[in-house]
């Protein structure tokens, strides 16, 4: 229970955080998105590979990713117990690796590719571990958010659809190198022999 404490208290301190840098980046004019945003195929914008998912272009982009990053966090707090910070590294790496490879000439940034890793892991890691509690995972997951797969279509201006591709690669990618231990929450008195 204490380390379920701790993992919820990381998630909720790293949605602070995003809310925390949104503010101070609204009050210097957004000048920390052309300085830490990824920038493809630019040395100067591989920083952006660890800090994209920290900025944000407004507080509406923001709120549209807090949700989900609640919902989804917490089933994975609720579910991976030692593998959160390699699940997170494969997200964030990789994904960020493979915009800063092949995505559009832009400034990325949001946390939405994140969000779109989350997705993948959750739903692959179903498939992969076939367990009652990562199946549940992924069609809770797949219920609520089954319609953001969308995003991962280009034609939106001033979206990064190749962040959300990436992140939901990523996120299924990791869901099959890194083994996660399941968490399944134990029923007081019930004996499962």
């Amino acid at each position: 229970m204490l380390a379920f404490l701790r993992r919820a208290t990381a998630l909720a301190a790293f949605v602070a955080l995003l809310w925390a840098v949104q503010v101070v980046n609204w009050i210097i004019g957004y000048g920390f998105n052309p300085t830490f945003g990824l920038i493809p195929r630019h040395v100067s914008g591989l920083d952006g590979v660890i800090a994209m998912p920290l900025l944000h272009g407004s507080f509406a982009h923001l709120m549209a990713n807090t949700p989900p990053l609640l919902v989804m966090g917490g089933l994975l707090v609720a579910t991976t117990t030692r593998a959160l910070l390699a699940v997170n590294a494969v997200v964030i790496g990789l994904s960020g690796g493979l915009v800063w490879l092949f995505g559009s000439s832009a400034i990325h940034i949001g946390a939405s590719g994140l969000v779109f890793g989350w997705f993948g892991f959750l739903v692959a890691r179903g498939l992969v571990d076939r367990s009652p509690v990562t199946l549940g995972a992924a069609l809770l997951v797949g219920v609520l958010y089954g319609s953001i797969l969308w995003g991962i279509l280009p034609g939106q201006p001033g979206v990064s659809w190749e962040a959300h591709l990436f992140g939901a690669i990523a996120g299924a990618a990791a869901a099959f190198f890194v083994r996660t231990h399941v968490h399944a929450p134990r029923l007081a008195g019930v004996n499962l022999e």
